[in-house]
This record gives C-alpha cells, sequence and structure tokens, in this order.
C-alpha cells in the first residue's frame, strides 16, 4: 500500500491579522519572547497586511528598505521602529 503524502502550505502572519486587536494580541505574544528579531520580523508581518507601500509612505521610508530592515534578519534603528508602529496606527507604551 502506497503511503499517503502530507500536503503543506504556506503560513504568512499578514495573512490572519485583520483587526487591530488581531495585531494588539500578536505583537503583546512576540514581545513575551524577549526576542528582537522576532519582534522586528512581526513588525514586518503587520506591515504586510496594512500594506507596505503605505507604511513606506507615511514613514517617508523606502519600501524596499523597510522589508529588509523589518525582515527576521533586519535590524532597524529604533527611529524606524516608532515611525512604523505610528504608521500603523499604535504606540508602544510601558507599563508594571
Amino acid at each position: 500500500m502506497a503511503k499517503k503524502q502530507t500536503e503543506t502550505r504556506s503560513w504568512d502572519a499578514a495573512d490572519v491579522l485583520e483587526t487591530d486587536g488581531d495585531v494588539v494580541a500578536y505583537l503583546d505574544a512576540v514581545l513575551d519572547e524577549d526576542d528582537p528579531a522576532l519582534l522586528t520580523a512581526a513588525l514586518g508581518d503587520v506591515a504586510r497586511a496594512r500594506g507596505m507601500s503605505r507604511i513606506a509612505q507615511e514613514t517617508g521610508l523606502g519600501r524596499e528598505s523597510l522589508y529588509k530592515a523589518l525582515s527576521h534578519g533586519g535590524n532597524p534603528a529604533f527611529a524606524t521602529v516608532q515611525k512604523v508602529v505610528r504608521a500603523l496606527g499604535f504606540r508602544l507604551r510601558v507599563s508594571a
């Protein structure tokens, strides 16, 4: 009897980040991991979900630069992170 092959599909977080609540929950979970590279990639996921071209325009940064900076291996300046968060309609907060 032939063994049945398992089908797999690519999964992209950007495809499921539909509401502000989705984004907040996703970024909160990522922040709990304490991994700057993961946060950078997650911001990239959110930016792609919202439209990288729009985010680039609102931040004044190049679209290709944002893709690179917000990739898993990217290392954006904190100013870039702030601009992206603001362009997404969010703000960074500190809580105890």
